[in-house]
């Protein structure tokens, strides 16, 4: 077994809304989720923010983006851009 492995872990890839996009390449991307009430099971949301790499500045705020996980860029990044999929007219 001395032959080496070129398969990559799957790495994660999650959908949100850019919040802001005033950094040059870089923007805001919030993630929100439906969680359950531990005691009482209605359902409510949390959200959570994430900075990515959009290094060519194709992000718009308002726009629904899909973002993968990727290696430290920087302090607060470690998700880049990969498309948007809904845009704000």
């Amino acid at each position: 077994m001395t032959e080496k492995s070129t398969t990559r872990k799957l790495r994660r890839r999650l959908s949100g809304l850019v919040v802001s996009a005033k950094s040059t390449k870089t923007a805001v991307v919030r993630i929100d989720r439906q969680v359950p009430h531990p005691k009482y099971g209605k359902y409510f949301t949390r959200s959570k923010r994430f900075k990515i790499h959009d290094p060519k500045g194709l992000a718009k705020v308002g726009d629904e983006v899909e973002i993968e996980e990727t290696r430290p860029l920087s302090k607060d990044k470690r998700w880049r851009f990969l498309k948007t999929i809904k845009t704000v007219v």
